[in-house]
């Protein structure tokens, strides 16, 4: 009885330290200028130690996630404080008045990646996504976890082939950011809502073709699973990189 009852102890300690094991994002700023990445934990997740925060050119930081655990990670750039003491960012800005972005999400157009992180060593799944827009260009590489992980990545320039009606431009009339059709046109069959809400009816369009030639592994419109959907298994940490 007494072997029965350690054996027991001893196995649900093993899925106690599986179903926490704390996975570490690092992320790498291989743009020539500053940005201030942001974060954003899923409903139902732990919430991470930082939500936002500032990084150089060659920079990295890193933060942990306690899977299971879900949500996405994206780069703002042009931020700046004003005057009375409200920071804001000309792309990606989640609107929160400070570096941190306390639960608030970005606000399109914004390249994400994104996560959903799996317990005891089984199957994490990420992607890049550019259903919400693009502003820079990015890549998720797994570290560790077991043989055969793929790395996935936005490395074109989109901001360059950006439809004339869909780009964000700087004071200067620099594009800075590409729009998605869905947030330019608001149309159902470039939402994949209403009548185009399933994976038979919301195809892909003139529009994410745009994008999708750019990046070929990342989502260029809401239904875009089977190219650009990324799993990796082992409890492996993944490194983001913007501007690869």
């Amino acid at each position: 009885m007494a072997v029965q009852a350690f054996l027991f102890l001893a196995f649900s300690a093993i899925l106690l330290l599986g179903g926490t094991h704390a996975t570490t994002f690092t992320f790498t700023n291989n743009c020539p200028y500053t940005i201030w990445p942001g974060t954003l934990t899923g409903s139902g997740s732990s919430q991470l130690s930082s939500t936002g925060f500032e990084l150089a050119p060659r920079a990295n930081s890193s933060v942990s996630a306690n899977a299971p655990w879900s949500g996405r990670f994206w780069a703002r750039t042009g931020c700046s404080t004003d005057a009375s003491g409200k920071f804001s960012c000309a792309t990606a800005d989640c609107a929160s008045g400070v570096v941190a972005c306390n639960g608030a999400g970005a606000i399109p157009p914004a390249s994400l990646a994104e996560f959903t992180l799996a317990t005891g060593g089984g199957l994490d799944f990420f992607d890049v996504s550019l259903v919400d827009g693009y502003n820079l260009p990015l890549s998720i590489i797994p570290q560790g976890g077991k043989s055969g992980c793929r790395s996935s990545s936005c490395p074109g320039n989109i901001n360059k082939v950006c439809p004339p009606d869909f780009a964000v431009k700087d004071q200067s009339g620099k594009v800075i950011a590409c729009q998605s059709a869905c947030e330019a046109l608001g149309s159902p069959q470039y939402c994949c809502t209403g009548a185009y809400g399933s994976p038979q009816t919301c195809h892909p369009t003139s529009y994410s073709q745009i994008f999708k030639m750019q990046c070929p592994q990342a989502y260029s419109y809401a239904y875009d699973d089977r190219t650009s959907t990324f799993t990796c298994g082992g409890s492996p940490n993944y490194l983001i990189t913007f501007c690869p």
